[in-house]
């Protein structure tokens, strides 16, 4: 087993620290209700892990410094805003655990809150002018848009194929870690040679940790997201994708059937989840995953050894392993 998320900190953790007071300070509104939201988000952050990655790679043939904390806050502003968001797409109620903004405080705020969010970050880019990371954001933020869409197109007829899956995953997940990967080593060393290399290491890693997550729905324990989630919102992943295209046409219709018309039959929902352990998907999308997972590695190889490098390792690790 990979390490805790706790202990791959540790050798970040005092900067860590630093960036989490200069990204409360970035967050600050003189409007009333606005400080209160955002009192309310930094309370409930996540794991850091974007802030965790734009740190390290600074460090891979670099330093930490001024640019680096800019660079982790505008990356976190844009991930807080697209999550705010995303829970209004979705009608989501709780994020991580916990109530959602739109739940809290409305649909209409809540999209308020996550376009003041990304001003903040696009404010924050310009008013230092750092403008390749903002370049390297905008980029992400019209790939994450164009990746939610193509999903959402795809859904409707229940069409998507592997190759779909993966222009899906890489434009809605791994583009957000890959950007994050990129302006923090641009951040330590702005004229590095590795800098496209370190944006793939982030797309690859990206890439696995959405895999990681397609697999918590199928789980038969309580770790992870509740079996079922994806199929519950006809959302075809990799395990599904791959048994639904190694079955016979009888079995594909009928699991199509059930996904698109008893998605909230919780018979209907295990039937499909028992479908996709039957025809070898749990085993094909970790093998997917593990590949991923090999290329991100290795790409990291071409780094020299240091701590930073060792702590990115540990985050691959985490990221394949992780329980939740």
């Amino acid at each position: 087993m990979s390490l805790s998320l706790d202990e791959i900190k540790k050798p970040i953790a005092a900067e860590l620290q630093q960036f989490e007071e200069k990204f409360k300070a970035s967050m600050r509104s003189k409007t009333a209700l606005l400080d209160k939201i955002m009192y309310y988000i930094v309370q409930h952050k996540g794991k850091q892990m974007r802030p965790m990655f734009v740190l390290f790679c600074a460090q891979l043939e670099g330093e930490i410094n001024e640019r680096t904390y800019r660079g982790a806050a505008l990356v976190e502003l844009l991930h807080t805003a697209t999550l705010v968001h995303d829970d209004v797409v979705d009608d989501s109620r709780r994020r991580r655990g916990i109530f959602s903004i739109n739940a809290l405080w409305k649909n209409k705020i809540a999209v308020l809150v996550g376009d003041y969010l990304l001003s903040k970050g696009l404010l924050l880019a310009v008013e230092n002018r750092e403008y390749e990371p903002l370049q390297i954001v905008s980029r992400a933020v019209k790939e994450m848009s164009e990746g939610e869409l193509l999903q959402m197109e795809k859904a409707r007829l229940l069409d998507i194929d592997e190759a779909v899956y993966f222009d899906i995953i890489r434009q809605k997940t791994s583009t957000l870690i890959a950007s994050a990967c990129e302006i923090g080593y641009y951040s330590g060393n702005e004229n590095g040679i590795h800098r496209n290399d370190v944006r793939l290491f982030g797309e690859k890693l990206g890439i696995a940790f959405q895999i990681r997550d397609d697999l918590f729905d199928f789980s038969h324990d309580n770790i992870g997201k509740p079996s079922g989630i994806d199929i519950k919102e006809k959302k075809l992943t990799l395990p599904l994708i791959y048994a639904l295209q190694n079955t016979e046409k009888d079995t594909r219709r009928e699991m199509i059937y059930l996904i698109k018309n008893k998605n909230e039959d919780k018979n209907s929902v295990a039937k499909v989840i028992g479908f996709v352990h039957r025809s070898g998907g749990m085993e094909y999308a970790t093998a997917k995953m593990e590949s991923y997972k090999n290329d991100a590695l290795h790409i990291l190889e071409k780094m020299p050894d240091s701590a930073a490098s060792a702590g990115l390792k540990q985050l691959v690790q985490y990221t394949i392993e992780r329980r939740k």
